[in-house]
């Protein structure tokens, strides 16, 4: 018998990360914005505020998530490419589109994200300490900054990356009828987990959690 080796969901490690890091900016009521996009897309769409270090490796090597969430602190985005490489840090994003009530983060999320619909971005408030992420100009995850189970958030960021629905039953949530419609907005906070799409809520169950 052949011994098969499981291959790694490399983009989906590298969204797990950045909602990590942006769990821990949101405890501190630090603002960032982090970009990931294929390298040839966000080519000529950011401009850095400044003098740019390279990097060995990538966002999964160990010890990285410790650079970028101090890098993440500087004015402008972080951006990756769905690999993990980083491409740039404390840039202006050159694609904008006002959300309004918000500001200049928002307009460069849902701006770069609706310019490549393959983008994601992922906004940490300062102000309210919720993080968002943007998909096709649409905010399709809102979460605050309460830990949850590592074995959730691995399938969160799954279905950020697959946006596969089966991966949200598999972290608690039975979807009504079992089909959702894009653009669904799972909600992440506090003891629960909610789906929303087209303004009504479907879906809902606790997650499995310890609260300090």
């Amino acid at each position: 018998m052949v011994e098969t080796k499981e291959i790694p969901d490399t983009k989906s490690e590298v969204m797990r990360v950045i909602l990590n890091v942006s769990k821990n900016l949101a405890k501190e009521k630090q603002g960032a914005l982090f970009v990931i996009a294929d390298h040839e897309n966000i080519t000529g769409n950011y401009r850095p505020h400044y003098p740019q270090l390279q990097f060995t490796g990538s966002l999964l090597s160990k010890g990285m998530d410790t650079v970028i969430e101090k890098l993440a602190t500087l004015d402008g985005a972080m951006i990756f490419t769905p690999e993990g490489t980083l491409i740039a840090y404390g840039s202006r994003i050159l694609k904008s589109e006002t959300l309004l009530g918000f500001g200049t983060k928002h307009a460069a999320a849902k701006g770069i994200t609706s310019f490549d619909n393959s983008a994601t971005a992922v906004l940490v408030s300062e102000e309210s300490g919720w993080i968002k992420v943007f998909q096709k100009g649409e905010i399709v995850l809102e979460t605050d900054a309460v830990d949850i189970e590592s074995s959730i958030l691995e399938k969160v960021s799954s279905f950020l990356t697959n946006r596969d629905m089966a991966l949200l039953a598999g972290a608690g949530i039975t979807v009504a009828a079992g089909v959702v419609t894009a653009p669904a907005l799972l909600i992440v906070g506090g003891a629960y987990m909610v789906v929303k799409t087209a303004g009504s809520v479907i879906s809902s169950a606790l997650k499995k959690e310890k609260i300090k």
